[in-house]
C-alpha cells in the first residue's frame, strides 16, 4: 500500500465539484438558517468538549457530500492509515511523520516513554528547587532559546495556558535581534537561570548566535564548567551540543520522524513541562491523543479535521479565496495564530506535487488573524463590508477561568454576534446606503468547554491533521520546507559582504545598493 498521489483536478468527484459550484456560487443562503433549526443541527457536531458548528457555510449537504466523495477519490483514508503506521509519507527527505507517536499512549515507542520520564524527572526537580545552580541556589528562570518549530509551540502553549503557571519565568529568545536578546538578559540572574538550548541540529545560525550571547553573559559570573550545570539542549546532535559545554546527560532527543513545527509535544516541550508541572504537560499531550483516535476513527462526515479541510478546499479551489482568518476569543491564545501560519504556510506553501509536477492550482491558503474583541476594533470592517470575503474560524469557551462571569458574557455575545452578522448581514438603510451589509460571509465555530491543558492539545492537533487533508487532497508533500533553504544560503554572501566591507561581493544590483547605505550607516553611527 503506497501513499496515493492522484491529481485532484482529474478526478470525477473535482469535475462534479466544479459543475455544482456553478449553480451555487451566487446563491445567496444568509436566511437559510432562519428559523431552520434542521441545518443547523445537520451541520453541527459534538465531540467531548468540543462543540463545531459548519452551518455558516456556503454549502449545501449535496456539497458536503461531493468533498467527501473527493476525499475518498484522492483515497484520504489510506493516506491516514500510512502515517500512523510511520511509513515514510515525507518522502523528500526519507522520513516517516510520527509526531502523533509522541503522544500515543495505546502504544508508546520506548525512546518516548524514556524521554517523558526524564522530562518528568528533571522538570520536578527545576520546579521543587532541588535541583541547583552552580551557586548552590535553586532555579528561578529558564530561557528557551530556538527559531521556528524550536520556538513558536512551547511559547505558545505557555502564553495560551498562563493560567496554570507555576513561579518559574519563562523567557523565550528567537530572533537573532541583538537588542530583544539583550532586554531579556537584563533582569535575569545567571545563577538562577537554566537555559535550553532546542536546535535539531546544533548549528542553525540564529540559534547558535543567540545561544553564544547567553553563554557569554552567563560566563561574566561563572565559570566554564558551570555550564554543564546550566545550559540542556534539545538535539540530534549530541557531539555539537557537548563541544558547546552542555553535558551529555543533558542532552535530550529529537528524532528525525518529527518535523520541527510539529514538536512541541516532546522533549522541544520542555519549556512546557517547566512552565506548568510535568502533569499538566502530559494532559496536553493526552488531549493531542484524543483528537489523533478522533481524526483516526471518524467517519469524514463526523470528522472535524476532515470537515475543516475540505471547507478550507471548498473555499481556496472553487471560490478562489485565498485565505483564511482563525479568531479566538481568549487573550491568552494571542499567540495561537503565528503558530498556525507556519504550520499551514510552511507545509502548505508548496508548487510541485507528489508526482513531480508543477501544479496548476491554489495550494496553501494564507493563514492570519488576532483575538477577538480585540479583532472586531480593527480588520472586522473588511469582514463585514469589504470587497474581499474571508472564511473564519471563530474559537471560543463556555466557561472563563478566573470566574468573571460578567466580562465573559459579553466576550462571547460578541463571539457569537459577529458569526451571525457576518452570515445573515443587514439590509440597506434607505436614507444610508453605507449601513448595508450584504452577509452570506462564512465563518466555523469552535465552541470548546473550557481552556484546559487537554482542550488544548485537542486543540493544536485538531489544527495539525487539516493542514494533513489539505496536502494529501492538493497532491503535494506537506512535511518538507525546502523554501526555507535558499534565503539562508544567500544570507551566508551577504553576511560575509558585510563583514568584509564589499557590496561587490553580491552580484544584484539592488543588493549592492543596500549593502552600501547599510555599511555607511554604521559608519556614521560610530
Amino acid at each position: 500500500m503506497s501513499f496515493p498521489t492522484v491529481n485532484p483536478t482529474e478526478t470525477a468527484s473535482w469535475k462534479a465539484l466544479e459543475n455544482h459550484f456553478q449553480t451555487i456560487a451566487s446563491h445567496g443562503m444568509e436566511k437559510v438558517l432562519t428559523d431552520n433549526d434542521i441545518r443547523a443541527k445537520a451541520m453541527s457536531l459534538s465531540w467531548q468538549d468540543f462543540f463545531f458548528d459548519y452551518s455558516k457555510n456556503r454549502m449545501t449537504e449535496e456539497t458536503l457530500s461531493l468533498l467527501i466523495a473527493l476525499a475518498k477519490e484522492v483515497d484520504l483514508k489510506t493516506a491516514i492509515d500510512l502515517q500512523f503506521a510511520g511509513e515514510k509519507i515525507n518522502a523528500t527527505e526519507n522520513r516517516a511523520v510520527l509526531h502523533t507517536a509522541l503522544r500515543n499512549f495505546d502504544a508508546m515507542k520506548p525512546e518516548v516513554s524514556q524521554t517523558l520520564e526524564r522530562i518528568k524527572q528533571f522538570s520536578e526537580a527545576v520546579i521543587s528547587g532541588t535541583y541547583k545552580g552552580f551557586s548552590g541556589k535553586p532555579i528561578t528562570d529558564i530561557i528557551n532559546v530556538g527559531i521556528g518549530g524550536s520556538h513558536l509551540g512551547p511559547e505558545m502553549v505557555v502564553e495560551a495556558l498562563h493560567h496554570y503557571r507555576n513561579h518559574l519565568g519563562i523567557h523565550f529568545i528567537a530572533n537573532v535581534d541583538g537588542d530583544h536578546v539583550q532586554d531579556t538578559l537584563s533582569n535575569l540572574n545567571p545563577e538562577t537561570t537554566l537555559i535550553i538550548v532546542v536546535s535539531k541540529s546544533f548549528t542553525t545560525q540564529e540559534t547558535l548566535t543567540n545561544a553564544t550571547v547567553v553563554k557569554d553573559w552567563f560566563l561574566q559570573k561563572a565559570s566554564q564548567e558551570a555550564i554543564a550545570k546550566h545550559f540542556v539542549a534539545v538535539s540530534t546532535n549530541t557531539e555539537e551540543a557537548v563541544r558547546f559545554g552542555v553535558s551529555d546527560h543533558n542532552v535530550f532527543p529529537m528524532y528525525d520522524w518529527v518535523g520541527g513545527r510539529f514538536s512541541l509535544w516532546g522533549a522541544v516541550g520542555l519549556s512546557i513541562s517547566f512552565a506548568l508541572g510535568y502533569h499538566r504537560f502530559e494532559e496536553l499531550l493526552k488531549g493531542g491523543f484524543e483528537m489523533d483516535k478522533h481524526f483516526k476513527t471518524a467517519s469524514f462526515n463526523q470528522n472535524i479535521p476532515v470537515i475543516l479541510g475540505l471547507l478550507s478546499i471548498w473555499y481556496n479551489n472553487f471560490f478562489k479565496v485565498e485565505t483564511e482568518a482563525i479568531i479566538t476569543y481568549s487573550e491568552y491564545l494571542h499567540k495561537f495564530v503565528p503558530y498556525l501560519q507556519q504550520a499551514f504556510m510552511e507545509s502548505n506553501g508548496k508548487s510541485v506535487d507528489r508526482n513531480g509536477t508543477t501544479v496548476d492550482y491554489q495550494t496553501g491558503t494564507i493563514v492570519w488573524g488576532d483575538v477577538g474583541s480585540n479583532a472586531q476594533h480593527a480588520f472586522f470592517q473588511l469582514l463585514h463590508q469589504g470587497t474581499k470575503w474571508v472564511p473564519t474560524d471563530f474559537i471560543g469557551f463556555s466557561q472563563p477561568l478566573q470566574g468573571n462571569t460578567a466580562n465573559h458574557n459579553i466576550l462571547m455575545a460578541n463571539f457569537f454576534a459577529q458569526t451571525e452578522s457576518l452570515w445573515e448581514g443587514k439590509e440597506t438603510d434607505s436614507q444610508n446606503p453605507y449601513t448595508r451589509f450584504e452577509g452570506n460571509r462564512p465563518s466555523n465555530t469552535l465552541l470548546i468547554k473550557k481552556l484546559t491543558p487537554k482542550n488544548l492539545g485537542s486543540l493544536i492537533a485538531l489544527y495539525e491533521h487539516k493542514v494533513f487533508v489539505q496536502g494529501v487532497i492538493w497532491n503535494i508533500y506537506s512535511y518538507d520546507q525546502w523554501g526555507v533553504e535558499l534565503g539562508k544560503k544567500v544570507a551566508q554572501g551577504t553576511l560575509q559582504a558585510i563583514a568584509q566591507q564589499d557590496p561587490n561581493h553580491m552580484t544584484n544590483a539592488s543588493t549592492q545598493q543596500l549593502l552600501k547605505q547599510y555599511l555607511q550607516d554604521q559608519t556614521e553611527k560610530k
